[in-house]
């Protein structure tokens, strides 16, 4: 196994036995005839019943119309990855020219399918209990966000709603830059708070993406602090 994919399997929590299965997840089809394409349908639809199962559980008491919507806020591109970066998916991925000169390692559907074929590769190698641990391992923090407030509420929202809670002035939104082509642009956000100057950083395929990332990353910094 090649250091990048021990690195890998380390943030996952997972053993990685199959270097080719997993190099073939992290495959855009712009690479290789050999990518992550059929994997990523494998891996959406385990990704779906997984948390599907779990909003069910915490839910008792919700109806389709909103474990669906809770669903589609834990499992839609955007969201797919940002977790696909703090796992640092971007660095594995292999992609054709093309795609590496228009920055596709940063492009969210491209870190979102990856991630889902990556699922797909754990349940190949190590079934549906090793899959749906990492799953539960890795969606920790969305799943725990949705359960306390009970909604869908974007982290935007969420940071603005804890910040005027405690009666703390809003947080300050700057773009520090905004790179790749005119068609496929990436922003890096910084987040400020007034009152203590702390900050974090996102990126995203919008500002509005961006802005999410670092309010979310926001938000684990505030719930370190306690």
């Amino acid at each position: 196994m090649t250091p990048d994919l021990r690195r890998l399997a380390r943030a996952l929590g997972a053993p990685i036995g199959s270097t080719h299965l997993f190099e073939q997840a992290l495959t855009h089809r712009s690479a290789a005839p050999e990518n992550n394409e059929r994997l990523e349908f494998l891996g959406d639809a385990l990704l779906g019943f997984v948390i599907a199962e779990v909003l069910c559980e915490r839910f008792p008491q919700a109806d389709e119309g909103r474990l669906s919507r809770l669903r589609a806020s834990l499992v839609n591109k955007e969201a797919l990855a940002v977790i696909a970066r703090r796992l640092g998916l971007g660095d594995y991925l292999r992609l054709g020219a093309g795609e590496l000169r228009t920055g596709g390692q940063a492009r969210d559907s491209i870190l979102a399918d990856a991630l889902e074929a990556v699922l797909a590769a754990v349940y190949l190698e190590q079934g549906f209990a090793g899959a749906r641990a990492v799953i539960l391992s890795i969606f920790r923090d969305p799943l725990d966000a949705v359960s306390e407030l009970g909604s869908s509420k974007d982290p935007k929202t969420r940071l603005q709603e804890r910040l005027q809670a405690h009666h703390r002035p809003l947080p300050d939104y700057a773009v520090l830059a905004i790179g790749g082509s005119q068609h496929a642009q990436t922003f890096r956000v910084r987040c400020t708070l007034g009152d203590t100057g702390q900050s974090t950083e996102g990126d995203g395929t919008s500002r509005r993406r961006a802005e999410q990332q670092a309010a979310e990353l926001m938000l684990r910094v505030l719930d370190d602090d306690g």
